[in-house]
């Protein structure tokens, strides 16, 4: 399938990395939110980061105009009647995600293959809600967008291979790499890391280690290049919380069980960076 328009749905954090990088190999990109203003702030962010490559001499301004030029906003879900291929960064919540599919599997043409960049949620599920199974697929990319090399690329229980081939090949267009993973909750890299940071939570909880010593010993000894807590709190703690209560229910396995320490936290609305406190206090 030759895939010449792309639809972006979410102009988050996300969805503006996911929007920069297809623009940046050359596809031409509709960027979907449901106000001017989240548009408006997700072009700032991709223009500031193109603005950082030519202050490094790694593109010229006129490079950078183009491939801004090549990123259109939309606060209209009827222009998925216009794509190839729509990649949602919505809220990680399935009955949004659901509602959201529902509607685009009217929208898109027939043809239209309907990625998710879910980092934990099902798959198979998600698909479930349209009338072409076998054309949606997990695309999880990594945070920060542009940064990161890896694309977990999800099959549902009944996603095409072609779709799978058509989504791989795309992938190494955005000069990403594509690893292959099976629709499990939280696929590879949520499985791993977030139990990581969960037990990291839990030495601070029990009193083994301050949040300080638990990272240095994380960076030092295991040569991370970001301690567990650290990283957690760039995540939002909120987010790690949901990831692991996916996790939890999913396999039914107690030791996916949150921390009551980082419960607590998210509760106090300590979400990390974003809210200027989480294990760390940050001055903006």
């Amino acid at each position: 399938m030759d895939i010449k328009q792309v639809m972006v749905i979410g102009a988050g954090q996300m969805g503006s990395g996911i929007a920069h990088v297809h623009a940046l190999a050359g596809f031409e990109v509709m960027l979907y939110d449901l106000d001017q203003a989240s548009i408006e702030k997700g072009i700032q962010t991709i223009t500031k980061q193109f603005q950082r490559q030519v202050e490094k001499g790694r593109m010229t301004e006129g490079e950078m105009d183009i491939t801004l030029s090549r990123i259109h906003q939309s606060t209209e879900l009827q222009d998925a009647k216009k794509a190839d291929f729509i990649v949602e960064a919505v809220v990680e919540n399935m009955e949004v995600k659901t509602n959201l599919f529902a509607k685009l599997d009217d929208l898109a043409p027939a043809d239209t293959i309907l990625a998710t960049n879910t980092s934990s949620l099902p798959i198979t599920e998600i698909a479930a809600a349209t009338n072409r199974p076998e054309k949606v697929i997990g695309m999880h990319f990594m945070n920060p967008v542009p940064v990161m090399k890896l694309v977990e690329i999800i099959r549902g229980l009944a996603t095409a291979d072609d779709v799978y081939e058509t989504v791989e090949a795309l992938t190494k267009k955005l000069n990403k790499t594509p690893v292959e993973v099976n629709d499990f909750p939280g696929f590879v890299s949520n499985r791993v890391l977030m139990p990581m940071i969960n037990e990291a939570i839990y030495t601070v909880y029990e009193g083994v280690a301050t949040p300080e010593a638990v990272d240095e010993v994380m960076k030092l000894g295991m040569n991370h290049p970001m301690g567990p807590l650290t990283l957690a709190d760039f995540i939002g703690l909120d987010t790690c919380l949901y990831i692991m209560e996916t996790l939890h229910e999913g396999f039914g396995d107690d030791k996916y069980r949150p921390c009551p320490l980082l419960r607590k936290y998210v509760k106090a609305g300590w979400l990390g960076k974003k809210t200027g406190r989480g294990f760390y206090v940050y001055h903006k």
